[in-house]
């Protein structure tokens, strides 16, 4: 079994599962040998093997909770949740608790924003201050989520005290910093914590995350290299690390060259060849994310999460195809959000918007303020020529502009918005190429959230912005539709940034999934914007952001202007036309949600 294991460090999972078989033929009540099979034979690719095996060690010993606890990870990946969780939560209450039960179901529950059932789980794992990193991190998310960041900070800042060398407590202070917005403070402990204790890939990875946020883009790059020697299959590490080598690159083959080596050492891993894929089409090839994953989604038992990003890809060029990858995933995992949303979309696609409405109405019932959903929801209905698009898209009443007024430091709006252009280019400075995944074609977007920004600039900005929102708020009023009904006449914002176009620039439509009201506001714009004749750089909106058929073209526009705001619902389809010149557009935007 030591041998075994040494194979298992070194990536030899042929010649790992051809011994732990000679060891099961021989011993077969040896029960983690046959955990341990299930495992290698699952990472080989072959799902229903491994399930046989797993439930032949059950079998022999129903306790045995490592093995619960594989066996319902097993059955979470391939979609079958009601019976995972109920692998997971025996695993997690069993006579010896398995940690890594608790962690797969509390990090399921927290992908999907279920955060109280998360807390449930992982808290009582939690208590022991010797907590294991994953476990602490999945702790302080679900903390955060649910409203108590400040406990999250003051529980493992006390551990922190107590044990300084914990890196579990200090790597879960600093994704609870991180999420209060003091990045500074995270990635100083996080700092800290590398220096005074064992560097571990998870201490690595909160760190760069935090320099990301900072805008120290080469140490955040080092940091994340780091992160990857230690544990080279680290999804997420690999996809913020090319996202920094888009950044200073422009160059996708660049950008995942760190990937490219992972895959050819662990080319069975689903989660780094899915990160490949959504990087690909985040740099602007989704052609080229499909043709990365076509072989694997073929495979019988291909996880349904991969049929899911290989869907979003195609969405981009063939709905057809992204209506096969959703039905298939579908085949597996019925009721799965993701899925069910892909599956709408690409319905809107193939012009079968009769047969969206009662998915997408379902998915809505869910989660009602999902504003991604009510956007494919109002497509649907204009499609159809529903009356109801009309009343939730009326864009002459419910896109409103405003004149900023100049903070009281300042004498008048164009001194003020000098300024700004001056405090924002600099932060525009440091970056050389867009952001992946943005709606933003030719410019870059700032990676900090400005609404924790400490210069007095644009501090002074987001005080401007307080009564034009407020005045918005009243003049919409309360109501029954998505707008109105969340109407409680209070807001605070959920994430601010920056754009700088260059020529040829433009935003692809899109919409913003999480906010309730959404802006656009107008620091520094081309001299051809000024034409009234021309319709270079206008913000446009009802052009879905999605391929439908029949295709429908924008409904209404607004002509910016420097010092002004534009305020809209966040579920409206916007984006702008493409305009040409030396000088650049640059713009503030922020989500705003029910206080």
């Amino acid at each position: 079994m030591r041998r075994i294991n040494g194979l298992l460090q070194a990536g030899d999972f042929h010649a790992a599962h051809d011994r732990l078989q000679e060891i099961v033929d021989e011993h077969a009540d040896y029960v983690e040998a046959q955990r341990l099979l299930g495992g290698v034979t699952l990472v080989l690719g072959d799902v229903a093997g491994a399930e046989r095996i797993l439930r032949r060690a059950i079998e022999c010993d129903p306790d045995w909770t490592p093995t619960l606890a594989t066996l319902g990870e097993l059955l979470l990946g391939s979609g079958r949740v009601a019976e995972a969780e109920t692998f997971l939560q025996r695993a997690i209450t069993g006579q010896s608790p398995s940690p890594q039960a608790a962690l797969v179901l509390a990090r399921y529950y927290n992908d999907r924003r279920q955060h109280a059932q998360a807390l449930a789980v992982i808290a009582p794992f939690c208590r022991d201050e010797r907590v294991a990193p994953d476990l602490a991190v999945q702790h302080a998310t679900a903390l955060v989520a649910l409203g108590r960041g400040d406990d999250a900070v003051a529980w493992y800042r006390a551990i922190a005290a107590r044990s300084p060398d914990n890196t579990a407590a200090a790597q879960a202070l600093a994704i609870a910093l991180q999420a209060l917005g003091r990045h500074a403070e995270a990635a100083s402990i996080a700092d800290q914590a590398v220096r005074n204790g064992p560097k571990t890939a998870a201490l690595c990875y909160a760190k760069a995350r935090s320099l990301v946020a900072l805008g120290a883009f080469d140490r955040a790059e080092a940091a994340l290299r780091d992160c990857l020697r230690m544990e080279p299959q680290h999804a997420e590490a690999h996809g913020d690390l090319a996202r920094l080598v888009w950044m200073r690159s422009g160059d996708s083959i660049e950008a995942t060259a760190e990937l490219d080596r992972a895959l050819h050492a662990f080319s069975g891993n689903d989660a780094l060849w899915a990160a490949k894929a959504a990087v690909l089409q985040g740099a602007g090839d989704a052609r080229a994310a499909y043709a990365c994953l076509a072989p694997r989604i073929e495979r019988p038992q291909a996880p349904p999460a991969l049929q899911v990003r290989a869907g979003l890809a195609a969405l981009e060029f063939d709905p057809r195809i992204a209506l096969e990858r959703a039905e298939r995933a579908l085949q597996a995992v019925p009721n799965d959000v993701a899925a069910r949303t892909l599956q709408v979309a690409a319905l809107l696609g193939v012009g079968a918007a009769d047969a969206a409405l009662p998915v997408c109405g379902a998915l809505r019932s869910a989660s009602p303020d999902d504003q991604y959903l009510i956007a494919l929801q109002t497509t649907a209905w204009r499609l159809l020529g529903d009356e109801r698009y009309l009343q939730l898209c009326d864009y002459r009443d419910m896109v409103v502009p405003y004149r900023l007024e100049a903070p009281p430091a300042w004498n008048n709006l164009g001194d003020f918005v000098a300024d700004l252009k001056r405090s924002l280019d600099t932060l525009h400075d440091a970056l050389r190429h867009p952001l992946l995944f943005q709606s933003l074609r030719h410019g870059t977007e700032t990676t900090n959230d400005l609404t924790r920004s400490e210069d007095p600039v644009i501090r002074a900005l987001f005080g401007a912005f307080d009564a034009p929102i407020r005045d918005y708020i009243t003049r919409m009023g309360e109501g029954t539709d998505p707008l109105r009904r969340r109407n409680a006449g209070t807001y605070h914002f959920n994430g601010s940034w920056s754009v700088r176009l260059h020529g040829s620039g433009f935003h692809h439509n899109h919409v913003h999934p999480r906010g309730w009201i959404s802006s656009a506001c107008y620091i520094d714009l081309p001299e051809g914007m000024e034409d009234a004749q021309s319709r270079e750089g206008v913000l446009t909106f009802g052009e879905p952001g999605i391929l439908t058929t029949p295709v429908l073209r924008a409904e209404y526009e607004v002509r910016p202007k420097p010092g002004m705001l534009v305020l809209f619902p966040s579920y409206f389809w916007h984006g702008t036309v493409p305009f040409q010149g030396e000088r650049t557009r640059l713009t503030v935007a922020f989500d705003a949600v029910p206080g």
